[in-house]
Protein backbone atom coordinates (compact mmCIF):
# COMPACT_ATOMS: atom_id res chain seq x y z
CA UNK A 1 0.00 0.00 0.00
CA UNK A 2 2.83 2.80 0.52
CA UNK A 3 4.35 1.60 -2.41
CA UNK A 4 1.34 2.37 -4.19
CA UNK A 5 0.19 5.70 -2.91
CA UNK A 6 4.23 6.55 -3.10
CA UNK A 7 4.11 5.75 -6.60
CA UNK A 8 0.83 7.54 -7.28
CA UNK A 9 2.00 10.50 -5.69
CA UNK A 10 4.91 10.39 -8.17
CA UNK A 11 2.65 9.98 -11.04
CA UNK A 12 0.30 13.08 -10.20
CA UNK A 13 3.09 15.92 -9.58
CA UNK A 14 4.16 16.18 -12.65
CA UNK A 15 0.57 15.94 -14.25
CA UNK A 16 -0.33 19.04 -12.14
CA UNK A 17 1.94 20.80 -12.53
CA UNK A 18 0.52 20.70 -16.43
CA UNK A 19 -3.03 22.37 -15.49
CA UNK A 20 -3.34 24.37 -18.58
CA UNK A 21 -2.60 21.60 -20.77
CA UNK A 22 -4.68 18.68 -19.03
CA UNK A 23 -7.93 21.17 -18.38
CA UNK A 24 -9.23 22.48 -15.27
CA UNK A 25 -11.46 19.60 -14.58
CA UNK A 26 -8.70 17.26 -14.67
CA UNK A 27 -6.80 19.57 -12.73
CA UNK A 28 -8.86 20.00 -10.04
CA UNK A 29 -9.91 16.18 -10.24
CA UNK A 30 -6.31 15.62 -10.05
CA UNK A 31 -5.70 17.24 -7.19
CA UNK A 32 -8.21 15.95 -5.20
CA UNK A 33 -6.39 12.49 -5.60
CA UNK A 34 -3.27 13.98 -4.77
CA UNK A 35 -4.39 15.11 -1.51
CA UNK A 36 -6.17 12.03 -1.13
CA UNK A 37 -3.12 10.23 -1.56
CA UNK A 38 -0.87 12.63 0.77
CA UNK A 39 -3.26 12.04 3.91
CA UNK A 40 -2.54 8.40 3.23
CA UNK A 41 0.81 8.76 2.95
CA UNK A 42 0.74 10.04 7.05
CA UNK A 43 -1.70 7.39 8.16
CA UNK A 44 0.58 4.70 6.71
CA UNK A 45 2.95 6.18 8.28
CA UNK A 46 1.62 7.57 12.14
CA UNK A 47 4.80 5.21 12.99
CA UNK A 48 6.93 8.19 11.94
CA UNK A 49 4.80 11.03 14.57
CA UNK A 50 5.36 8.63 17.17
CA UNK A 51 8.65 8.25 17.23
CA UNK A 52 8.90 12.06 16.36
CA UNK A 53 10.33 12.97 19.84
CA UNK A 54 12.46 10.14 20.27
CA UNK A 55 15.86 8.49 19.55
CA UNK A 56 18.83 10.71 18.68
CA UNK A 57 18.64 12.81 16.16
CA UNK A 58 21.60 12.44 12.90
CA UNK A 59 22.17 15.27 10.98
CA UNK A 60 20.43 13.20 7.98
CA UNK A 61 17.68 12.44 10.80
CA UNK A 62 17.14 16.18 10.80
CA UNK A 63 17.33 16.90 7.27
CA UNK A 64 14.69 14.49 6.70
CA UNK A 65 12.77 15.89 9.40
CA UNK A 66 12.98 19.28 8.47
CA UNK A 67 11.60 18.72 5.44
CA UNK A 68 8.90 16.31 6.07
CA UNK A 69 7.54 19.07 8.40
CA UNK A 70 7.71 22.04 5.44
CA UNK A 71 5.24 19.60 3.31
CA UNK A 72 2.88 19.69 5.89
CA UNK A 73 1.74 23.27 5.64
CA UNK A 74 2.76 23.49 1.79
CA UNK A 75 -0.15 21.15 1.39
CA UNK A 76 -2.55 22.42 3.57
CA UNK A 77 -2.22 25.33 1.49
CA UNK A 78 -2.08 24.12 -1.75
CA UNK A 79 -5.41 22.15 -0.96
CA UNK A 80 -7.30 25.05 0.71
CA UNK A 81 -6.56 27.46 -2.29
CA UNK A 82 -7.29 25.05 -4.98
CA UNK A 83 -10.51 24.72 -3.16
CA UNK A 84 -11.19 28.59 -3.06
CA UNK A 85 -9.78 28.63 -6.99
CA UNK A 86 -11.97 25.54 -7.80
CA UNK A 87 -14.85 26.23 -10.78
CA UNK A 88 -15.88 22.93 -10.89
CA UNK A 89 -16.16 20.43 -8.50
CA UNK A 90 -16.37 23.58 -5.35
CA UNK A 91 -17.61 25.81 -7.46
CA UNK A 92 -19.84 28.92 -6.30
CA UNK A 93 -18.01 29.04 -2.57
CA UNK A 94 -17.94 33.00 -3.30
CA UNK A 95 -14.62 33.02 -1.56
CA UNK A 96 -12.07 36.00 -2.61
CA UNK A 97 -9.53 34.34 -5.62
CA UNK A 98 -6.67 37.11 -4.91
CA UNK A 99 -5.04 35.63 -2.31
CA UNK A 100 -5.88 32.38 -3.16
CA UNK A 101 -3.87 32.60 -6.69
CA UNK A 102 -1.02 33.71 -5.61
CA UNK A 103 -1.09 31.19 -2.89
CA UNK A 104 -1.86 28.40 -4.89
CA UNK A 105 0.92 29.74 -6.87
CA UNK A 106 3.86 29.65 -3.93
CA UNK A 107 2.55 26.47 -2.71
CA UNK A 108 2.44 24.62 -5.97
CA UNK A 109 6.16 25.52 -6.85
CA UNK A 110 7.12 25.12 -3.42
CA UNK A 111 4.99 21.76 -3.16
CA UNK A 112 6.72 20.64 -6.28
CA UNK A 113 10.79 21.06 -5.33
CA UNK A 114 10.16 20.12 -1.75
CA UNK A 115 7.81 16.66 -2.72
CA UNK A 116 11.05 16.09 -5.34
CA UNK A 117 13.84 16.92 -2.57
CA UNK A 118 11.24 14.19 -0.53
CA UNK A 119 11.34 11.28 -2.72
CA UNK A 120 15.53 11.66 -2.58
CA UNK A 121 15.32 11.87 1.17
CA UNK A 122 14.25 8.83 1.77
CA UNK A 123 14.72 6.96 -1.91
CA UNK A 124 17.12 4.27 0.43
CA UNK A 125 14.23 3.65 2.81
CA UNK A 126 11.48 3.17 -0.31
CA UNK A 127 14.11 0.94 -2.80
CA UNK A 128 14.74 -1.41 0.28
CA UNK A 129 10.87 -1.68 0.83
CA UNK A 130 10.82 -2.64 -3.00
CA UNK A 131 13.18 -4.55 -2.49
CA UNK A 132 11.89 -6.57 0.43
CA UNK A 133 8.14 -6.73 -1.25
CA UNK A 134 9.66 -7.70 -4.70
CA UNK A 135 11.29 -10.81 -2.61
CA UNK A 136 14.68 -9.75 -4.94
CA UNK A 137 18.16 -9.82 -4.49
CA UNK A 138 20.29 -7.00 -4.63
CA UNK A 139 20.62 -5.49 -8.10
CA UNK A 140 24.12 -5.87 -10.34
CA UNK A 141 26.79 -3.34 -9.60
CA UNK A 142 26.68 -2.63 -13.37
CA UNK A 143 22.92 -1.78 -13.71
CA UNK A 144 23.15 0.45 -10.14
CA UNK A 145 25.96 2.18 -12.11
CA UNK A 146 24.23 2.67 -15.60
CA UNK A 147 21.46 3.59 -13.79
CA UNK A 148 23.17 6.61 -11.97
CA UNK A 149 25.27 7.99 -15.46
CA UNK A 150 21.59 8.11 -16.89
CA UNK A 151 19.93 9.61 -13.58
CA UNK A 152 22.99 12.50 -13.66
CA UNK A 153 22.70 12.99 -17.90
CA UNK A 154 18.56 13.31 -16.40
CA UNK A 155 19.21 15.57 -13.39
CA UNK A 156 22.01 18.02 -15.75
CA UNK A 157 18.70 18.21 -18.44
CA UNK A 158 16.47 18.92 -15.55
CA UNK A 159 18.67 22.06 -14.74
CA UNK A 160 18.38 23.64 -17.88
CA UNK A 161 14.30 23.18 -18.00
CA UNK A 162 14.22 24.49 -14.42
CA UNK A 163 16.19 27.80 -16.06
CA UNK A 164 14.10 27.50 -19.38
CA UNK A 165 11.02 27.42 -17.54
CA UNK A 166 11.54 30.07 -14.86
CA UNK A 167 10.50 27.92 -12.21
CA UNK A 168 12.67 30.07 -9.74
CA UNK A 169 10.71 33.01 -10.75
CA UNK A 170 7.48 31.38 -9.86
CA UNK A 171 8.85 30.15 -6.41
CA UNK A 172 10.13 33.22 -5.45
CA UNK A 173 6.62 35.67 -7.14
CA UNK A 174 8.79 37.22 -9.80
CA UNK A 175 6.65 36.07 -12.21
CA UNK A 176 2.96 35.78 -10.84
CA UNK A 177 1.36 34.66 -13.96
CA UNK A 178 2.47 30.76 -15.44
CA UNK A 179 3.34 30.92 -18.91
CA UNK A 180 2.05 27.75 -21.33
CA UNK A 181 2.56 27.10 -24.75
CA UNK A 182 -0.44 25.36 -25.76
CA UNK A 183 0.98 23.95 -28.61
CA UNK A 184 3.83 22.26 -27.03
CA UNK A 185 2.38 18.06 -26.24
CA UNK A 186 1.75 17.35 -23.02
CA UNK A 187 4.57 14.11 -22.90
CA UNK A 188 7.53 17.11 -23.49
CA UNK A 189 6.01 19.36 -21.05
CA UNK A 190 5.44 16.03 -18.86
CA UNK A 191 8.79 14.91 -19.88
CA UNK A 192 10.68 18.61 -18.65
CA UNK A 193 8.99 18.34 -15.18
CA UNK A 194 9.88 15.09 -14.47
CA UNK A 195 13.40 15.76 -15.47
CA UNK A 196 13.42 18.74 -12.79
CA UNK A 197 12.00 16.29 -10.23
CA UNK A 198 14.99 13.95 -10.78
CA UNK A 199 17.33 16.97 -10.32
CA UNK A 200 16.13 17.82 -6.80
CA UNK A 201 15.59 13.95 -5.85
CA UNK A 202 19.41 13.21 -6.71
CA UNK A 203 19.93 16.66 -4.26
CA UNK A 204 18.10 15.05 -1.81
CA UNK A 205 19.55 11.76 -1.60
CA UNK A 206 23.15 12.98 -2.06
CA UNK A 207 22.20 15.92 0.88
CA UNK A 208 21.60 13.16 2.97
CA UNK A 209 24.57 10.64 1.71
CA UNK A 210 26.87 13.98 2.72
CA UNK A 211 25.42 14.61 6.10
CA UNK A 212 26.20 10.44 6.89
CA UNK A 213 30.01 10.37 5.63
CA UNK A 214 30.34 13.74 7.77
CA UNK A 215 28.94 11.76 10.78
CA UNK A 216 31.47 8.78 9.87
CA UNK A 217 34.48 11.33 9.40
CA UNK A 218 33.45 12.85 12.97
CA UNK A 219 33.16 9.53 14.24
CA UNK A 220 36.78 8.36 13.10
CA UNK A 221 38.23 11.82 13.92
Amino acid sequence: MRIITDFGMMVLLPLLMAYSLVGETLHEWAGIFMFLLFILHHILNLSWYKHLLKGRYSGSRILRTVFDLLLIPVMLILSISGIIMSRHIFSDLGWSLSFARIAHLLASYWGFVLLSLHIGLHWRMAVGMAGNFLHRKKPVKSCILLLRIVIVFISFYGVYVFIHRQIGSYMFLKNQFVFFDFGEPLILFLGDYFAVMCLFAVCGYYAVGGTELLAERRKKA
